[in-house]
């Protein structure tokens, strides 16, 4: 059987942006791992502002007209306000709890793109979230997790912020001229710069930077950073959201299998819901059966 040129060319854009939530995904190994304990908020700065900076340098090209105020917008959904969000959830919750809130974003994007971008989800893709969530939960949820308000609270904020995120740069898409790169750089560069301050207040500079800090740090910058919303930009433009935003759901999946590569074991039942998890973000990549198709942007 013959696969057709869009198909293919469909995988391969589904497969180039899987790579950021994939390289997403080794951040907490990287952290703790690699760079300086007690400094996340710097991590995250090291992420955004080098690699906006160096994508500016790149390309050489500024925002124009409303895209000064949308880049920041952008910015601070994607970067500036996920970052700290996301930190203090890993502080208040187990990383278990954390890990399966945030894999809530599919059903997110799902309700957000039913208002912003008039774009109705089919049953399709709803029922496939609903089970990507409940396999990470499955993999990621330990009998010692506990909820905390504060830590619940942060962990959905940080989602919800990442999710309208998606939803708007499907929305406004990116101004004549400017490439994923681009869009990348200016969003990095803005949620840099929320980042720089509460960084800097907040934590400080970590008194000692090894040898492999820095390699961590290259690491976020680079396949974390300006690679990573590069391509995540690049397929948020050419996907429909109901199949890019279940591809986050990698992220926890690739942490746990970074895990088990530093000596962590996976229960059955951890592996079961690794592999529900993995079908969901595969099914969401499909066309739904014809009788419950509904028009997707």
């Amino acid at each position: 059987m013959q696969i057709s040129t869009g198909n293919g060319q469909r995988a391969v854009t589904v497969a180039l942006t899987a790579l950021a939530p994939a390289a997403w995904g080794t951040t907490y190994a990287v952290t703790t791992e690699l760079l300086p304990p007690g400094h996340p908020l710097f991590a995250g700065l090291m992420r955004a502002l080098p690699a906006g900076l160096v994508a500016l340098a790149i390309t050489r090209a500024l925002p124009r007209g409303e895209w000064w105020w949308k880049s920041a917008v952008l910015g601070v959904l994607n970067i500036g306000a996920l970052f700290p969000l996301l930190f203090l959830a890993a502080e208040r919750l187990p990383g278990g709890v954390a890990a399966t809130l945030t894999a809530a974003q599919p059903l997110l994007v799902a309700g957000l793109a039913t208002v912003v971008l008039r774009d109705r989800p089919t049953a399709w893709r709803w029922v496939w979230a609903v089970l990507g969530m409940a396999g990470v939960g499955m993999v990621v949820l330990g009998p010692n997790a506990r909820l905390d308000l504060a830590g619940v609270l942060a962990a959905l904020g940080g989602t919800a912020s990442m999710a309208a995120g998606v939803v708007l740069t499907k929305r406004w898409g990116r101004p004549p001229g400017a490439g994923p790169m681009t869009l990348a750089g200016w969003q990095l560069t803005a949620g840099g710069l929320v980042l720089l301050p509460l960084a800097l207040l907040a934590e400080g500079v970590p008194p000692r930077i090894d040898a492999e800090a820095v390699a961590g740090y290259l690491w976020l910058g680079s396949m974390g950073g300006l690679i990573a919303y590069t391509l995540w930009f690049r397929g948020i433009g050419k996907l429909p959201v109901g199949a890019s935003a279940p591809l986050v759901l990698l992220s926890p999946l690739v942490a746990t299998a970074a895990g088990t590569a530093l000596g962590e074991s996976l229960s059955l039942g951890q592996s079961s819901g690794f592999v529900l998890a993995l079908a969901a973000m595969l099914a969401a990549q499909l066309n739904p059966p014809i009788s419950t198709r509904s028009r997707e942007s």
